[in-house]
């Protein structure tokens, strides 16, 4: 029940986090959504150890956990454009798995050279 408690607070946290920065883009005409922005400085903040992974940990993981819940309106609303949909559909589709293939592939390339790069200096450093 603490685990809960903690989490569902942290989640409120990263939740106001998330207004505030959206706040910051509107009232500075910053081009950048506010959620990239956000995760941009939660990414500083954790690198220059501002604030510890602890303190979001929880309630990240829970989100995360439930990031399909997220995309149910947005499929749902994708039904009012039906006739939008017969012209393009099979566009549409066609970049949806393009672009998916891409991210994949990019992704596991990239955590491929981390996890070397990470392997190379666990060598080194036990070799000194």
């Amino acid at each position: 029940m603490k685990t809960f408690i903690k989490g569902l607070g942290q989640v409120a946290l990263l939740f106001l986090f998330a207004r505030f920065m959206n706040l910051i883009v509107e009232v500075l005409h910053i081009n950048i959504p506010g959620s990239i922005l956000g995760i941009i400085v939660i990414f500083a903040l954790l690198h220059f150890k501002i604030i510890k992974l602890e303190w979001i940990e929880i309630g990240a993981l829970w989100l995360l956990a439930e990031l399909l819940l997220f995309f149910v309106p947005s499929a749902v609303g994708i039904m009012n454009y039906g006739d939008i949909l017969a012209e393009f559909g099979t566009s549409i589709i066609l970049v949806v798995l393009i672009s998916t293939f891409v991210v994949m592939v990019s992704t596991g390339v990239l955590t491929q050279l981390i996890a070397k790069r990470k392997e190379r200096k666990k060598t080194c450093s036990s070799d000194a």
